[in-house]
């Protein structure tokens, strides 16, 4: 998104020649311009609208902007409370001139500057202050002190696991599994072919090759029979991913472990929270990896989590962690090893976060409702499943837009961002980008091509307030409506 342009380069004295305006219309693509007396007071507002009526009243590019301009704009007062500022902001007023004193415009208010709802953010206005103060105080500022060992304890009790090792970052979690678990050169990985690439790349970081497999088209997740059929002699594990909070299918996965003497390690990053018949995410297979990256539902800014239900390879990994350092012995390794330690200030932050995980999943689940309602009777547009038995915590909520609805996703994107909402696109599917290519072999991925073209990641912070979803459903609807009715331009997708 191009920077907004500042005030000053909006303004024109009232005897401009019309020429002007459209001259800064179009370097700045801002829509409007300020039209000011020779005192420098607001005395209206000018647009391309404006201009093409002039015109039509036999009106010249010489002539002055005053004789077309739009006379007692809404403006407000450049001190008017956030609140005011968004009430008068909507599709027929987009852009509000903010006034000081004197009547003089000195900033302007617009949804993208105003009203910018992210897609994710943290919360912190927990103990993580408190506990981040507290190892400034002491000292305690690496990856020794309470914090790391509060944090790995009270992590595993949450999953209900025996072992938890802290990490890093989320890549390095699913790194140090693979490792800890014995995975390496000419061992096969079963992965989906729609997830983050740091999936794929920690297999190939432990020297390991992912064998990409296709989802299902309804829960988006890696599918049992795709994974079943791309098993050989050479496979040792098989990593399903909890894709945006709802659990991959962990009975067929278990089943398919069991069958073929397969380790499976949960890539959780994205279902901290989330249940799969009554256990956690990330506490099924035989590891269970996290993400505390700062869009995640609890964060360390950085950061990652290792669940171990073997406590032997619980000490393998955190040996690995440790430069591959003896814990018995110091300085004496046992391996070539890694620096894959979570700092007591990562840890500490981690610890805050973890006391208000209920809070965080009983807003995901609440934002989620409010979506639901709003959006469910749209033709066209598919809500995630919801699956019996299993609790969704909706990393982020996604939606999958149809070709029906007459204009494609990357469409309403740049539509929702010019009204101050941010989106994402769900990731490209693996197979289709240069790194993972020859590990797609000749299977096919019909799912993960439509979900990956189609879907669409609406804002799903914990820090939204009811408003901020409305707006989101109400914006979302009505550039839908608009598809519909108008068959608006498509602008079509980059790749």
């Amino acid at each position: 998104m191009e920077p907004l342009p500042p005030i000053d380069e909006l303004l024109l004295f009232r005897s401009a020649p019309l020429r002007r305006v459209l001259e800064i219309l179009d370097r700045t693509a801002s829509g409007i311009v300020f039209v000011v007396d020779g005192d420098h007071r607001l005395c209206g507002v000018c647009t391309d609208g404006d201009i093409r009526r002039g015109l039509l009243r036999s009106l010249s590019l010489e002539s002055e902007v005053g004789e077309v301009m739009t006379h007692h704009p809404v403006a407000l007062p450049v001190t008017a409370p956030r609140d005011a500022v968004l009430a008068e902001l909507g599709d027929a007023i987009r852009v509000i001139p903010l006034l000081d004193a004197a009547g003089r415009p000195i900033d302007y208010a617009s949804f993208p500057r105003y009203r910018r709802i992210p897609v994710l953010e943290p919360e912190l206005r927990g103990n993580e202050l408190t506990y981040v103060t507290e190892c400034i105080k002491t000292g305690w500022i690496s990856s020794k002190g309470r914090f790391v060992l509060e944090f790995e304890k009270a992590f595993a009790a949450y999953i209900d696991v025996p072992e938890a090792v802290s990490v890093s970052n989320g890549t390095t979690a699913l790194h140090l599994a693979l490792l800890a678990l014995g995975i390496g050169p000419g061992d096969e990985v079963i992965v989906p072919d729609l997830t983050f690439a740091a999936t794929a790349n920690a297999v190939l970081h432990a020297g390991a090759t992912p064998v990409l497999v296709d989802v299902r088209p309804d829960t988006w997740n890696i599918d049992p029979d795709a994974a079943a059929a791309a098993i050989t002699s050479r496979t040792r594990a098989i990593m399903p991913v909890h894709l945006y909070g709802l659990p991959a299918d962990m009975d067929g996965m278990r089943a398919l472990a069991e069958r073929h003497g397969l380790v499976v390690i949960e890539d959780a990053a994205e279902a901290l929270g989330a249940f799969h018949h009554g256990r956690a995410a990330g506490g099924i297979g035989d590891a269970g990896c996290f993400s505390f990256f700062g869009n995640k539902l609890i964060t360390t800014g950085e950061g990652g989590m290792v669940t171990f239900r073997d406590p032997a390879a619980a000490a393998r990994a955190r040996m690995l962690r440790d430069h591959g350092m003896a814990p018995d012995r110091r300085y004496w390794h046992e391996e070539v090893g890694y620096n894959y330690r979570m700092t007591n200030i990562q840890a500490a932050l981690g610890v805050a976060q973890l006391e208000r995980i209920d809070e965080f999943i009983g807003r995901k689940l609440e934002i989620a409702e409010m979506y639901r309602a709003g959006l469910q009777d749209i033709p066209g547009v598919t809500l995630p499943e919801i699956v019996p038995d299993l609790r969704n915590v909706y990393w982020v909520f996604s939606i999958i837009l149809g070709e029906e609805i007459g204009i494609s996703r990357d469409e309403v994107a740049i539509r929702l961002n010019s009204k101050g909402i941010e989106t994402r696109p769900l990731f490209y599917p693996l197979h289709t980008m240069p790194p993972y290519r020859r590990y797609a072999g000749n299977r096919q991925f019909a799912a993960s091509d439509r979900l990956s073209r189609c879907g669409l990641s609406l804002p799903s912070g914990v820090t939204m307030t009811p408003g901020e979803i409305a707006h989101v459903v109400d914006t979302l609807r009505g550039v839908l409506k608009e598809a519909v009715t108008t068959g608006g331009p498509d602008r079509g997708s980059p790749e």
